[in-house]
Order: structure tokens, then C-alpha cells, then sequence
């Protein structure tokens, strides 16, 4: 086997031009890897995955077209044995619970030691998972929340965006009522007091992005 076969071959997945040139001069100083494509979008991760099959992919979160998450998701269904690891700026609960539950093996933050990111590519290409243990930390709070259901995000993303009850009732085109039993139980499964808490709790835990 050549040792360009042996190298581990790396995609990597990012809209941040100057965030893929680090990761390219950091990886292809090693001996042991090299990368073989560059996206700047999650719908051109799936496509660039799909054709060069690599060994690892590194995927931000926040990307246009189609978004981390969803882009993990997609590769999965169709490589059920691809080994894809998490690189984001973000650090919100429910970012990690999702890519972990979308298929991604391991979840790094950007502001990480270069040496994390090497170790775990290595790790995960020996077939291994790696959760730091600050993000398992987030994990186990977000494993011990409640999940809103798919109505209660709707009305928690409006309270984000600063709506009162009555503006929330008239978009959704519910009654008031409705909309305070929605707003208690959001409440209630947060672990906050007031409609405030609730905004900050959803912006610092990843349940609503600011676009």
C-alpha cells in the first residue's frame, strides 16, 4: 500500500475561508494525513463526501445552503459508516445533542488546541468517539431537559423575537390561552421563571440562533 493510501483523508467542510486554510496548513503538516476536498457550503460537503469517499470529514454547524446538522444527516443515510467529526464556534446544548444524535462521532470546539483536533481525528479514524469533557458536561444537561415540542419551539423562537402573547396568537393563529399554555410549559421545561430567562436560556443553550 502506497503511503498516499495510508495517509487518512480528510474532508473539510466550512464557509469560513480562512477557518479551512488553518485546518489545511495544520493537517497537511502531518505525516499521516491529507486533504483530499474543501467545502464552503453543507450542500457541497454531501456532494464532495459522495465523491471522494474520505476517511473523515470535519463539519461546521453554521453553513449556507444546507446547514451541519442537516448535511451530517444526509451523508449518514447514505454512508451509515462515515466518521464525522463536529469543528464549531458554537457550544450551545442542543447544537451538540443534535449533530451527536445526526451521526457525528466527535464535537470540538474551534477555540480548541490544535493538538485536540489532530488526536481526535485520529481517534475517530480508529474507530473511537470523542466528546470533551466541558461539551459531555452540556450533553448531560441537555439528556436531563425536556424536549419542547415542535409547537413550543415555534412559540419560544417568537418570544426570541421579542412578541407578546397576543402578536404570538395572531402568527400561529391560535387563541391567548393557547399561547400561555404553551409559554408555561416552555417554562416549565427550561427550568425558568419568566418570558426573558426563557430568550437568554434559548440563545446561551443553542435552542434559537440569531441569524
Amino acid at each position: 500500500m502506497s503511503k498516499e493510501r495510508q495517509r487518512i483523508r480528510i474532508l473539510i467542510a466550512d464557509d469560513h475561508f480562512v477557518v479551512r486554510m488553518g485546518l489545511l496548513a495544520l493537517i497537511n503538516t502531518q505525516p499521516d494525513m491529507s486533504v483530499v476536498a474543501e467545502a464552503s457550503t453543507g450542500k457541497e460537503a454531501v456532494e464532495l463526501f459522495r465523491q471522494h469517499r474520505p476517511d473523515i470529514a470535519l463539519m461546521d454547524l453554521r453553513m449556507p445552503e444546507v446547514n451541519g446538522i442537516e448535511a451530517i444527516a444526509l451523508i449518514r443515510r447514505e454512508f451509515p459508516d462515515a466518521r464525522l467529526i463536529v469543528l464549531s464556534s458554537y457550544d450551545g446544548d442542543e447544537d451538540i445533542y443534535r449533530a451527536l444524535q445526526a451521526g457525528a462521532r466527535a464535537y470540538l470546539l474551534k477555540s480548541m488546541l490544535r493538538e485536540n483536533v489532530l488526536e481526535t481525528i485520529r481517534a475517530v479514524h480508529a474507530g473511537l468517539r470523542r466528546i470533551p469533557e466541558e461539551i459531555a458536561t452540556r450533553l448531560a444537561e441537555r439528556m436531563n431537559r425536556d424536549q419542547l415540542t415542535a409547537r413550543e419551539m415555534e412559540v419560544l423562537r417568537l418570544i426570541v423575537d421579542g412578541k407578546s402573547n397576543k402578536e404570538i396568537a395572531a402568527a400561529l393563529h391560535v387563541s391567548e390561552g393557547t399561547v400561555k399554555i404553551h409559554v408555561n410549559n416552555i417554562l416549565s421545561k427550561l427550568g425558568v421563571s419568566d418570558r426573558t430567562q426563557a430568550a437568554i436560556f434559548a440563545l446561551q443553550h443553542g435552542l434559537i440562533h440569531l441569524d
